[in-house]
């Protein structure tokens, strides 16, 4: 059971019942519209955070096993406070470019170390698997968090759909990149496309999660629409957002951070307080929303506060040098 029960929550943090409810009768109205209907409301809808009954609802049954005391990020937090590069290294410009992503149609390659190669539209995406609302902490390495309430479905299902062979160790992902549409690929932050990977056994286990809304609607555009995945151990930049292709290989994949910084970024990126960044500490986070920078920082738990789930993969490993 992930349920976190940290001694120093204040009683003024939890989420009220009222708020709770008000947003599960948002998503159960979502349940008659069905999965398809979610799909086609990406088509042509602007996602923009001050609007967010201008999305289309995602309905989804909360999972008991992911919950937590913690209170919840705003949804306006949420959708505009972001990292995605691709239209700007502001925390601002997601929300305020975003809107020019192109998502329908859209459609997700697998490939690599496959049975056989194939591509999944968003529909099929959609029907996979039953969603799920799963409550999750999102730590940034720039020393911030939220806690969100995402959408999905484990990454899982997806493999096992894909039919890797015995050769797939590794699993990349890469996002969409649209030159047109993304002022910040045109300034060539990084070395576009964005590419992430996982180890296969961190991409199976059961806090991975493919994820398509948050707040019982469907992903705003500036937090990855219209599918990402989240991995809520490691830091945020490994939750690749807008997924266009899934490529299983034998050998651990460059990741675009790894190639820019590999002094800062390394490969596993497990959020470890006893790990610095080479410009400044990792041992104390500011929650977003918290009353801004002068409210008292929070202490960083180990992988995020999933130690219990997730220790066990990385037994015997030295967290120092495989950071």
């Amino acid at each position: 059971m992930l349920i976190r029960r940290p001694t120093d929550i204040l009683s003024s943090e939890i989420t009220p019942e009222s708020v709770y409810r008000d947003r599960r009768r948002l998503v159960q109205a979502g349940v008659a519209a069905g999965l398809l209907v979610a799909a086609q409301g990406y088509a042509g809808r602007p996602a923009r955070a001050a609007e967010p009954s201008g999305l289309a609802p995602l309905a989804a049954e909360r999972n008991p096993d992911f919950v937590m005391l913690d209170k919840l990020t705003s949804y306006e937090d949420i959708t505009h406070y972001n990292n995605y590069y691709e239209f700007g290294t502001d925390k601002g410009d997601p929300a305020m470019y975003a809107d020019a992503l192109e998502i329908d149609p859209w459609s997700v390659m697998i490939e690599g170390e496959v049975e056989q190669p194939r591509s999944f539209t968003l529909e099929e995406l959609l029907k996979l698997a039953p969603m799920e609302e799963r409550v999750y902490r999102l730590r940034c390495v720039e020393a911030w968090s939220m806690v969100i309430p995402w959408i999905g479905y484990p990454l899982a299902r997806l493999i096992d759909a894909a039919r890797p062979t015995g050769n797939a160790k590794f699993v990349a992902f890469e996002t969409v990149v649209q030159p047109k549409n993304m002022p910040g690929v045109r300034r060539r932050v990084l070395d576009w496309p964005y590419v992430e990977g996982l180890r296969m056994d961190e991409a199976r286990h059961p806090l991975t999660l493919l994820t398509f809304g948050l707040y019982g609607k469907v992903l705003p555009k500036q937090n990855g629409a219209p599918v990402r995945i989240v991995v809520p151990w490691k830091y945020g930049f490994k939750s690749a957002k807008s997924l266009v292709r899934i490529r299983f290989t034998e050998t651990q994949p460059p990741t675009a951070w790894g190639r820019s910084a590999p002094q800062e970024y390394g490969f596993y990126s497990n959020v470890n307080p006893e790990v610095s960044h080479p410009r400044w500490s990792q041992a104390t986070e500011r929650r977003i929303g918290e009353g801004g920078f002068f409210t008292p920082r929070r202490k960083t738990l180990m992988f995020n506060g999933y130690a219990d789930q997730v220790a066990s993969l990385y037994q015997g490993m030295d967290l120092k040098a495989n950071y």
